[in-house]
């Protein structure tokens, strides 16, 4: 019987077999786009980039699910009024195509970070490579890593709410989904929704298909008024799966307390 290290290896093994016939994801990364993603993120809080991953890494990832020993705990959601379904944080040392995925990104979000973080008047500023602001977060007793993987069946959903974990938190994060709708599952739509000051809340949902990644306001973000820049704050979720079985990959940029 396969061991979750073994079925890990194999996930690296075939990542860096693939990637002599097709980039893999942080090349792939270099590729994007990424004026345009500020720009989206400045105007919705949110950007999706299609076809993060291919077919083959989303079916890989899923197969990690089933082994525990990957994982540094488990989440049933209905247990902590946070939903329906349940979800997985990985433990250290993570999946290289996830350890990768989370660095190679932060390092183009960090400047959109600092320059959200200017505009609203926050002081703290993040450096330019993952590792510090790993170090920074470990350093304040934030060891607990959070990438995970999520696991939907029919009737789940997950209640929007926002992954702070702690005094130290990165404003964007990530999510792939590994599953293909319509065909793996239906309903389970990524929403948001954003509340201004004196302002009825906006509900935004955010069409993905299999390894489609969405970069996401986590908290809260700025937006220019007629008076200057505030604050908005924002929460997201999954509506509730009307057949199938839908798996994610979320990736937060700071570890948890």
């Amino acid at each position: 019987m396969k061991t979750g290290l073994q079925a890990m290896a194999a996930l690296s093994t075939r990542a860096t077999t693939a990637a002599a016939a097709r980039p893999g994801p942080a090349v792939r990364i270099e590729t994007i786009d990424w004026h345009r993603v500020a720009c989206d993120l400045d105007d919705s809080a949110n950007v999706t980039i299609p076809k993060l991953l291919d077919a083959d890494e989303c079916a890989e990832l899923v197969g990690l699910y089933p082994y525990d020993e990957l994982f540094r705990s488990r989440v049933v959601m209905a247990r902590h009024g946070f939903g329906r379904g349940e979800y997985k944080y990985f433990g250290y040392p993570l999946p290289e195509i996830v350890a990768a995925l989370r660095s190679s990104i932060y390092r183009k979000l960090a400047p959109i970070a600092n320059r959200w973080n200017a505009a609203m008047g926050i002081d703290v500023r993040y450096p330019s490579a993952h590792e510090g602001f790993i170090a920074r977060c470990h350093a304040a007793g934030q060891a607990r890593p959070t990438p995970l993987l999520l696991q939907y069946g029919v009737d789940d959903y997950n209640c929007l709410h926002q992954d702070l974990y702690g005094e130290h938190v990165f404003p964007l994060q990530l999510a792939i989904l590994l599953s293909e709708p319509e065909r793996d599952f239906s309903g389970g739509e990524f929403v948001m929704t954003e509340q201004r000051p004196r302002m009825q809340s906006r509900a935004e949902v955010v069409p993905l298909r299999q390894g489609d990644a969405v970069i996401f306001a986590v908290h809260h973000r700025p937006v220019r008024g007629t008076r200057g820049v505030y604050r908005v704050n924002l929460r997201h979720g999954v509506s509730r799966l009307r057949s199938g079985r839908r798996h994610t990959l979320g990736i937060i940029f700071h570890d948890a307390a």
